[in-house]
């Protein structure tokens, strides 16, 4: 798409000359640290930052131009090497931009959301899409929200990317306020919508988890009128959206009756999963190398994508046994002291923890099983609830130690311990770093531990400090 195309799809004022006009940019990016040469810079306000101020930066990193606030002085951008694009609001700039690149491309969006699962389930969407050969962009790792589901629709405009090639798009979509989803879906325009889960996460900005699963629905109200609904009915509040719309609806799960399921299935601890996988084409058996039972509804979420759209069977069990985790979602890391660590460090919520607590305790012939739980973030008035009962389910479940990072972390342990009492080993630390001095001298030999916590926590620390010590105590 060529800068003239870009300057009058988005409304910029002025003319630019022939020379910029034809020149068509690599991509876009919104980030100075990260842009390529010959991209485009969206100078975004976001909540501590304003792209203004690094407009410069991008320059100097080889960007070909930039779009920027009508507001702004002009004289403030002025380069000879590079292109100036001023609009009214340059996030809606992007979006609009967005857009009209996808309705251009028009070919089928698959949008994903849930309140665990989403990146997972969008990796394996991708995956089982892709086995039969066709050519699948996806979202890259969680760009899901006003900013990232626009910039992972531009890929279709980046170096190298040709569109008509391209069968399919996969998106994540997230949010954390009613009226978010409608938002991503006037850009996306998504034709088909899947919903993993609702559960507790971002009750700081809803009054109930029922407000929560409404704002969800917002994906199902908006796919186009011939789209398709892909829902779990193990979950409750997703169950009471299949009727929402006359829209055709594929449903998953393992314990209602569903079109899509997992029958005969064999929890294989740190290998992951068998299970026969049962579609309304037939059964095929897979075998998962993914951590718990919660990875099993993401495929079943997957396959009941790539069932629709008839991804063969055994192509889809082929994909489905190559997978591999999401940076920091279940990644299984083994140190040379001999303990071994889950990383589910990305993010954490109530159900997120307790189903890795399950899968963590499953795991036979290991050493001790302990947790280090992070602090987890925006869950409103009933948070520190929220935290002690997942101490109480950790201590019920079986687990030898807990350490709290952060916080509401404190209230893990005072779970745990009303639950365990004396029994149980427990630590609470403010720092992940904290943790991992404390973890590395007294880890053993055969000791498994999940890590896990909010974002905004950076549990990753914890490993990358073992890691550090590790390698300078031997």
């Amino acid at each position: 798409m060529k800068l003239g195309e870009i300057a009058e799809c988005i409304g910029a004022q002025g003319q630019l000359n022939e020379t910029w006009a034809q020149l068509e940019p690599r991509g876009v990016s919104i980030d100075s640290r990260t842009i390529r040469p010959g991209e485009l810079f969206f100078a975004l306000r976001g909540p501590r930052h304003d792209g203004h101020d690094f407009v410069g930066e991008a320059l100097t990193r080889g960007a070909c131009g930039a779009v920027v606030s009508e507001a702004m002085p002009p004289l403030r951008f002025q380069a000879p090497q590079a292109a100036f694009l001023r609009v009214k609001d340059t996030l809606a700039a992007l979006h609009t931009l967005a857009r009209a690149v996808r309705e251009r491309w028009g070919g089928p969006v698959i949008g994903i959301t849930g309140s665990a699962g989403k990146t997972m389930t969008k990796e394996l969407t991708a995956r089982l899409l892709a086995a039969e050969g066709a050519r699948v962009l996806k979202s890259a790792g969680n760009l899901n929200n006003t900013y990232g589901l626009p910039l992972a629709l531009l890929q279709l405009i980046s170096a190298g990317v040709r569109p008509e090639t391209i069968d399919y798009v996969v998106v994540e979509m997230g949010m954390s306020a009613a009226g978010e989803l409608t938002q991503l879906c006037s850009i996306a325009h998504p034709d088909v919508g899947v919903i993993t889960n609702v559960s507790s996460v971002h009750l700081e900005f809803f009054p109930s988890v029922e407000a929560i699963a409404e704002a969800k629905a917002e994906l199902i109200d908006h796919l186009k009128d011939d789209g398709l609904a892909v829902l779990n009915l193990d979950d409750p509040l997703v169950a009471r959206m299949r009727f929402r719309r006359l829209i055709p609806a594929r449903t998953f799960g393992i314990e209602a009756l569903v079109d899509v399921t997992a029958r005969d299935i064999h929890l294989r601890g740190l290998a992951g999963s068998r299970f026969t996988l049962r579609t309304p084409r037939g059964d095929v058996a897979v075998t998962l190398p993914l951590l718990g039972r919660h990875n099993i509804y993401n495929a079943l979420a997957a396959a009941a994508v790539a069932d629709y759209y008839g991804v063969s069977l055994g192509r889809m069990a082929q994909a489905l046994s190559e997978a591999v985790p999401a940076p920091m979602r279940g990644e299984l890391i083994e140190f040379p002291q001999g303990f071994k660590v889950i990383n589910d460090a990305y993010n954490s919520n109530p159900r997120a923890l307790t189903e890795m607590v399950t899968t963590l305790c499953a795991v036979n012939g290991v050493g001790r099983r302990i947790v280090v739980a992070g602090e987890m973030l925006e869950l409103g008035h009933d948070a520190a609830r929220l935290h002690r009962a997942c101490g109480r389910e950790m201590a019920r479940r079986g687990v030898d130690v807990v350490v709290g990072v952060r916080g509401l972390a404190r209230q893990v342990i005072a779970g745990a311990q009303e639950e365990a009492g004396a029994s149980l080993v427990t630590h609470f630390c403010e720092t992940p770093e904290a943790a991992a001095h404390w973890l590395f001298d007294n880890l053993q030999d055969g000791d498994l531990v999940l890590v896990k916590g909010s974002r905004g926590v950076r549990m990753e620390r914890v490993i990358e400090t073992l890691w550090q010590l590790s390698a300078e105590r031997g």
